[in-house]
């Protein structure tokens, strides 16, 4: 079981790793709509950094946030 500040520290990972491909995702597409920031906020740290990958490759935002 995971301690309070071990919880505490991942959801920090978390909420950065979002920040940053939210902002990734921003100067590469624009403004994220409402269905992709739902998929951001609901995705794993192991699918955000899948995600932070990529990006570099992906050439439309509906690509990168499909469902695998």
């Amino acid at each position: 079981m995971m301690r309070f500040s071990e919880r505490f520290i991942e959801q920090g990972r978390q909420e950065e790793a979002q920040r940053l491909l939210r902002k990734q995702i921003q100067l590469k597409f624009g403004e994220l709509p409402d269905w992709a920031e739902q998929r951001l906020t609901q995705a794993d740290h192991a699918v955000l950094e899948d995600w932070s990958a990529a990006i570099l490759s992906a050439d439309s935002l509906d690509t990168l946030l499909r469902p695998h």
